[in-house]
């Protein structure tokens, strides 16, 4: 198992916002997260990615807790996290923006490789690299954040909401080039509003409700349960 999250709690003051939150992803797998607004998705990757403290729980990456371990050094370790909304520097060079995320020791000495590889995945952003990337589309805004992750050389890559604010036409697109990420050897844990999107393309998945872990199986098959299809799809 590459990672494995047991029964984490975290709360904001005395309001407690995960409880008892236990998931796990072996390698290669794409995991999917879905859930509503205000169900606790994004307090899960803030904790995981060591931004905000938890009050109890584990979390182990390769077997090693990393729950109190501070942000750059989870990154170190080969965690990297794709906001959401981007957060690209907007008066920067995609370029720029792609070597910010070699900034680990590790990841330092392959950064000209790990480039090239960027550009393979992705090579409109080769066309785009010497351009300001607050002059990006959506969808290239998307891709430059996904490359920049892949910068630092992660294990585990984890995407917040990759889709929000794109057309419905570029949302298949960014998940389809998240399922060849997969193909590149990379796990992925995806966080996700688009729920059938995100199930179609996930190995595994969890339904988070109010802070808890409601449900969870193979993508195919909570796509066809009758509880999702009424709560996230509309059916």
């Amino acid at each position: 198992m590459l990672f494995e999250v047991k029964n984490l709690i975290v709360s904001y003051g005395d309001i407690e916002v995960l409880h008892k939150v236990s998931l796990n992803i072996n390698k290669g797998e794409i995991v999917a997260i879905v859930g509503a607004n205000a169900a606790g998705k994004t307090t899960l990757l803030s904790a995981i990615s060591g931004l905000i403290g938890i009050k109890s729980g584990e979390i182990k990456f390769n077997g090693q807790n990393i729950e109190k371990m501070k942000a750059h050094k989870i990154v170190e370790l080969g965690i990297a996290q794709i906001p959401e909304g981007r957060l690209l520097f907007s008066f920067m060079t995609v370029t720029e923006n792609l070597e910010m995320g070699a900034f680990t020791n590790r990841a330092k000495k392959y950064r000209s490789k790990a480039r090239e590889e960027v550009f393979r995945l992705f090579p409109i952003l080769r066309k785009r690299k010497r351009q300001l990337a607050g002059s990006l589309s959506g969808g290239e805004a998307q891709m430059c954040a996904i490359g920049r992750g892949l910068m630092s050389r992660p294990e585990l890559l984890i995407l917040d909401e990759p889709s929000l604010g794109l057309a419905p036409l570029l949302v298949r697109k960014i998940l389809g080039l998240v399922s060849n990420l997969q193909k590149e050897g990379i796990t992925i844990l995806l966080v996700e509003q688009n729920v059938r999107a995100s199930l179609e393309i996930a190995d595994r998945a969890y339904v988070i409700e109010n802070g808890n872990i409601i449900m969870e199986g193979l993508g195919k098959d909570l796509i066809d349960d009758e509880r999702i299809r009424k709560a996230y799809l509309g059916i």
